[in-house]
């Protein structure tokens, strides 16, 4: 048996050439490229249960002993098919969003040029905000453009400077709920309605379940490439969220070297390694720290 084994291995070797391994290489990187932009969505759990009951199945139907089995799964089998882009429906958009601006050729966002005179003001204004356990979900745009979500807010266009953040952030002013969206060195606008998540991250179990700010944070790093940095209400607490990933409970010295590597080489968007990252969204500054 081991025999005929390693012979029908020698003989699938044997009538290889380039092509076929071309042919093999291209189908392995669009199954890799499928896995990685459902990772950690919502998407992934739906397949793993998919492939289950395809192979449990599969196993069944294969028994001579169970024919009605057999017919019954056969005959379902095509409306199962067919009901997958309605179950996957929101996932397939998620994709096919991220596919689009990932290829994008020209940048919507503005320079990241003025962003290392901005990182300090933020970085001040969240560690004061962090200690009077105020709440704040700061937005700011690299290269993929926010004006659907700024038109949801209201206009300020003022430079960035810590007094501005913590007085839009007082509790119960006018303008605290909502996030502030930055570009460049300004602040665009502020009480913006961001996308909440929907993909599952934070709920797993009942110590990381997270408000509405933190799905917020979530939700605009899964549309877009912005940087989000939110302040828990409840505990002060400081995370950084980017290509939906968190990187939570930092302090003021890590929150500013972590922005100030997010931003630091505004080359990037010309290699190619830049637009990898984009589409599969597994930079190792942006793993989920809990």
């Amino acid at each position: 048996m081991i025999t005929n084994l390693v012979n029908d291995i020698v003989f699938i070797f044997e009538r290889l050439n380039w092509f076929n391994l071309v042919d093999l290489f291209l189908v392995t990187l669009v199954f890799f490229i499928l896995l990685q932009l459902i990772r950690d969505t919502q998407a992934m759990v739906l397949l793993r249960g998919a492939l289950v009951i395809i192979v449990l199945f599969s196993l069944l139907t294969s028994l001579d002993v169970l024919p009605a089995f057999s017919w019954l799964v056969s005959n379902t089998l095509p409306a199962l098919l067919l009901a997958v882009p309605v179950i996957f429906a929101p996932e397939i958009r998620r994709t096919l969003e991220r596919l689009g601006r990932a290829g994008s050729i020209i940048p919507s966002g503005l320079s990241s040029s003025n962003i290392p005179k901005t990182i300090p003001a933020v970085v001040a204004a969240v560690g004061q905000l962090s200690e009077r356990r105020h709440g704040a979900l700061i937005v700011i745009q690299r290269l993929d453009n926010l004006d659907e979500y700024v038109s949801t807010g209201v206009i300020l266009n003022a430079t960035v400077s810590p007094e501005l953040l913590l007085q839009v952030f007082y509790p119960n002013t006018p303008l605290h709920d909502g996030a502030v969206i930055i570009s460049g060195s300004k602040i665009i606008a502020a009480a913006c309605v961001m996308p909440l998540s929907s993909s599952g991250v934070l709920a797993p179990s009942p110590d990381r379940k997270m408000g509405l700010r933190h799905r917020a944070s979530l939700g605009i790093s899964e549309v877009s490439d912005a940087v989000a940095v939110v302040v828990s209400e409840e505990t002060g607490n400081i995370t950084v969220v980017q290509g939906g990933r968190m990187i939570r409970r930092l302090d003021l010295e890590r929150l500013e070297n972590i922005l100030r590597v997010i931003f630091s080489s505004q080359e990037e968007k010309k290699c190619f390694a830049y637009w990898v990252d984009r589409i599969f969204s597994i930079s190792s500054k942006n793993k989920l720290d809990v």
